[in-house]
């Protein structure tokens, strides 16, 4: 964390911009106002600001503190790749924290994700992954995707698949953009999110 001090927001933003040569809009930041001098009349800025390193930070030692509370340990090796933050665990009981279907990862995710982003107001895309999972998710489902769109090119018919997590949905809007005669659309609510795959002329 980094502290500017100014007489007010504008000259301490522009001082955090000059030194960390970047829009503070792109960094976590909160703002203090002190009264100083003769009768509290004038006042200065505190500008908090918060880089990269102290999310990730954060972020590793949040899911680490809350795995540790069932006595299982782990280390955390992280990256951020298309303004993601990938937190890779490594632990002795994987399969465990992976749970079925990935839904244990996809619920630590959303809490990993849901702290961090409220500890520092501002919104953060976590992707948590243990041992490759979803890498390897990933390739099935857009497997699954692209022989479907086949199908629904041959049939003309639309398909829904079946609800996943937003890190899948993407991939697999990703994977059939610019497929000729397919169109992709997320539809439905919270867990029941899922993609369409439509077919259009």
């Amino acid at each position: 964390m980094k502290i500017f001090t100014a007489k007010t927001i504008d000259e301490a933003t522009a001082l955090a911009e000059k030194e960390l040569n970047t829009s503070i809009k792109d960094l976590p930041f909160t703002v203090k106002e002190e009264k100083t001098g003769f009768l509290s009349l004038s006042k200065k800025v505190i500008l908090e600001v918060y880089e990269m390193s102290d999310v990730i930070q954060y972020a590793e030692n949040y899911i680490i503190q809350a795995i540790g509370a069932f006595q299982i340990q782990a280390t955390t090796k992280t990256e951020i790749k298309e303004d993601i933050i990938r937190i890779t665990l490594d632990t002795n009981h994987n399969s465990i924290l992976i749970g079925k279907n990935g839904r244990t990862l996809q619920a630590l995710n959303e809490l990993v994700r849901l702290a961090t982003s409220n500890h520092f107001k501002k919104r953060f895309r976590i992707l948590l992954d243990i041992n490759d999972y979803k890498d390897n998710k990933y390739d099935k489902v857009i497997a699954i995707a692209r022989r479907i769109a086949l199908e629904v090119v041959k049939t003309k018919i639309d398909v829904t698949l079946e609800p996943m997590p937003a890190d899948e949905r993407r991939v697999v809007h990703g994977s059939l953009t610019g497929m000729p005669n397919i169109k992709t659309e997320s539809v439905g609510e919270g867990h029941r999110r899922a993609i369409c795959i439509r077919y259009v002329q």
